[in-house]
């Protein structure tokens, strides 16, 4: 398939690229920074601009899928950065034609208990709020419209380098835990997650999460 990977030089975006690759797929990696990327087979890297929405548009042309791993993690207003730049990929997508938009999405939006989010517990880290509440604010635009087909995969609470299992449950708006109580899942089984959604999707129009 050919893949347009927004962020692709992320945390997130790194590992999304490296298991699309090792599937076959074609991928377009759109950064800021294409220096960061070196040259692979079945890879082009483009430098974009999230908030030029024409640009963009012309950039996802042609692309069977377009996954964000965009964030906001290096901009002072993490939020607002956040939700104008997925506005502006939501927007891109559908102008480009593209018939499914996948989202890298946070845990913090997942429910922790009826009626409350892990991102209004006591103990969530305070240096991730801005960038959970655009993930939150993404999902519920992404609900609000009916315009573009879209999946969004929220990971466990902690999400870290580690192994490629493949081994990991998945679920939908609750957030899952393990028999102590922990939510963990490598970035490279949280990859695996995606890209399986990508080839072969069971969640249309819905958000799911993945954890051990």
């Amino acid at each position: 398939m050919k893949i347009a990977l927004i962020g692709a030089s992320g945390f997130i975006g790194s590992a999304l690229r490296d298991e699309a690759l090792q599937r076959g797929h074609q991928v377009k990696a759109l950064v800021t920074r294409p220096e960061r990327i070196e040259a692979r087979p079945n890879l082009t890297v483009e430098k974009s601009d999230v908030l030029d929405t024409q640009a963009l548009t012309e950039q996802l042309r042609e692309a069977d899928v377009v996954l964000s791993a965009f964030s906001g993690h290096a901009q002072q207003d993490v939020r607002g950065y956040y939700v104008q730049g997925f506005d502006s990929i939501l927007a891109a997508t559908m102008a480009a034609g593209v018939e499914r938009l996948l989202v890298v999405g946070g845990a913090g939006s997942l429910e922790v208990a009826p009626g409350q989010l892990l991102i209004d517990t006591p103990d969530f880290p305070a240096e991730y709020k801005t960038s959970a509440e655009g993930a939150k604010a993404a999902l519920e635009r992404l609900r609000d419209q009916d315009a573009q087909t879209w999946t969004f995969l929220s990971p466990a609470a902690e999400i870290f380098p580690g192994e490629r299992t493949g081994n990991f449950r998945l679920g939908s708006d609750q957030l899952l835990t393990d028999a102590e109580g922990n939510s963990l899942i490598s970035v490279q089984d949280y990859a695996v997650a995606m890209l399986d959604e990508v080839e072969e999707p069971r969640h249309r129009n819905q958000r799911f999460c993945v954890a051990y």
